[in-house]
Formats: C-alpha cells, structure tokens, sequence
C-alpha cells in the first residue's frame, strides 16, 4: 500500500536534506535549530510539504546551485521524493515559491547569527592572526528584482529613467577573515554611507577582535568607538589627511606613533552628547608602504592602527594583514549578491 501523507514525504525531505553531500544542514543548520528559533518567534504554520524546514533547505540550496532558478529546486525535492513509496509532488513551483515568501525576515535574520556563531566557534588557534579574530568590513551595491515593493524600499539611481533600471540597494558585511563566512549584514538604500552601514554592525563584534577595513571607515569617532568595545581596527587612511614622517614618535622604517585631535565640528552620524564624549586626542599607529608598477606612478598607501604593541604586531604582519582584504574583497563580491537576494527574495 502506497503511503502518500504530508507529514512521511516531509520526514524524507529532511533526513535527505540533512544527509546531501556538500550542504552541511546537519551540522551547521539542524532541525532542532530552526525549530527552536520558530518556537521563540512563535511561528505558527500548516502541515503541508513545504514547511519552513523544508522551504528553508530547500531555498538554501537554490541560493548556492549554479541553475538558482525555482523549477530546479522544485526538480531537487521531487528528486529526493521519486524512490520513495510516496506520492511525487507536482513540478509546478507556485507551492514552494508562495512558501519562500512566507518565511519569516526575523527568522533569516536569527538562523543568520546563529549559523556564523557556530562556524566561527570552529575556528582553531593556529587559525588566528597574532592570536586574534579578524573581521574583514566592507560596502558594496547590489541590484535587486525589480518589483514594486523592492522599487519603494531601494529606489533606482535618479539616473536612470522610470521602468529603466532596477532597484539598488546599499549593503554592508562583516566576515571572519579565518572562515570567509558573513558574520553580519545590514541593508539601506543607495545613498547611505558606508559609515552609517558600518555603525550598525559594530554591535557584532565580539571583545579582542581585530576589524579590517579600507578608508570609507577610518573616522575618529569609529576608531574610538572600536577601542570602547575592547576590539582594535586596521583601516586604509583618508586621502584627507596627509602623511609624513616629521612628526609622531618613529618606531622603525616606515612605522610611526601619532596623535590624532578630535574633529572641531559634530560630524554627521553623531548627536552632540556623544560628540562631547569623544577625547581630545587618540594615539594611533601609522605605517606606509609604495606600490611600485613599471610604467605607473608609485602609490604610496598608509594605514591606521590601535594596535600599539610593536612587539606582537610587527610592521610586516600588520601589512600581510592588510594585504589579505583585498583576496576577501574579490574572493566575496558574489556573496555580498547571494546574501542581498536571500533577504530579497524571502522579504
């Protein structure tokens, strides 16, 4: 007798799921973890055979094939289902595609943390820079499916005519630099600042880790902001400020101590309470270096660090570091995409 309830052909979905090679669901994203974030979300759903477990992996897995469209991910549940004693869904994607859009954002939001907990707490020592946990910040856009609701929340450039482009969103990510996974995201419209981005991430941080970044982030009040939350920062200095040796405390070639002075003015991003609260003066940490290009002109790049102990952090490891931000900004760009239409399309 052919058994054909919802509730076995989901009992298979999962355990096929939680088993595929290369998707780790069973140790990253177990059924126990979603069940425990809808349990605190109160999320209340039907027995039917997309259930937001099987929606979700289904939906990851889609998110990560090469073919993402939502007929293949269709095709992998009927695949998983065809040798089984059940009866095989149909190949139409309405049912899954209305129960993508019905997962929740919050709970994309909680199984997002948690997931980058678990992989960051795999992290082996001899892993780590100088002992440390690195986080790589960076700022990018993205376009996004032109819908209506996408159009109001990310306006297209005013450039671009009406029906002629589509909607693109600003986005900020923070990743371990020792997983390549995104500990962190925050989203806004085009025009957003990555310092505005940036201010919303920090809270991700966690005590003595190192935040890597290039100079859209090196404002005095984050730098301070940083040190407050026991971490330390290596940024790219602002072409605004000028670089010499003449002045500051030399710690060897090309390495300096200097003093940097509170700003005059309240900057934009911060009220005048916590502007009064910033210090006068903030010691930090110069180092320079060329790059040299036959046929170019040299460049000369200079970069800002808390990180004052000369003895653990040598001039060479602070630049091998940041060295390793340009290989996480190109080996990333495509997450920084998959990350955005994740949260896109199950919004």
């Amino acid at each position: 007798m052919t058994i054909t309830t919802v509730p076995n052909r989901v009992k298979i979905l999962k355990d096929k799921f939680t088993q595929s090679l290369g998707l780790p669901f069973q140790e990253l994203l177990p059924e126990s973890e979603i069940q425990k974030i809808i349990d605190e979300l109160q999320i209340k759903f039907r027995c039917r055979l997309f259930d937001p477990f099987v929606t979700l992996w289904a939906f990851l897995s889609q998110v990560l094939d090469v073919d993402k469209s939502c007929h293949n991910a269709v095709s992998r549940v009927i695949a998983y289902l065809v040798n089984e004693d059940v009866e095989i869904p149909s190949t139409d994607s309405s049912a899954y595609c209305q129960a993508r859009s019905r997962l929740l954002e919050k709970l994309l939001e909680k199984l997002f943390g948690k997931t980058a907990q678990k992989i960051e707490e795999k992290v082996m020592p001899e892993n780590l820079w100088c002992g440390r946990h690195v986080k790589v910040i960076d700022g990018s856009t993205v376009s996004i499916p032109d819908s209506i609701e996408n159009q109001e929340a990310y306006p297209q450039p005013s450039s671009q005519k009406p029906g002629c482009g589509f909607p693109i969103a600003k986005i900020g990510v923070i990743f371990s630099l020792a997983t390549g996974a995104a500990v962190a995201l925050a989203i806004d419209v085009l025009n957003t600042h990555d310092l505005k981005l940036a201010r919303k991430l920090y809270q991700f941080l966690n005590p003595l880790d190192v935040l890597l970044g290039d100079r859209a982030f090196w404002a005095y009040a984050d730098l301070i902001a940083i040190k407050n939350l026991g971490c330390d920062a290596v940024f790219r200095k602002h072409q605004s400020r000028t670089t010499t040796m003449r002045k500051g405390k030399i710690l060897g070639e090309s390495d300096k101590f200097v003093s940097w002075h509170k700003p005059k003015k309240c900057p934009q991003g911060l009220n005048e309470s916590e502007f009064s609260a910033l210090p006068s003066t903030l010691i930090v940490r110069e180092i320079y270096y060329y790059i040299i290009i036959p046929g170019f002109r040299t460049q000369q790049v200079s970069l800002i660090t808390t990180l004052l102990d000369t003895t653990i952090y040598s001039t060479l490891e602070v630049l091998k570091l940041y060295g390793e931000r340009w290989s996480v900004e190109m080996n990333q760009s495509q997450c920084h995409y998959k990350l955005v239409m994740f949260y896109a399309d199950a919004a």
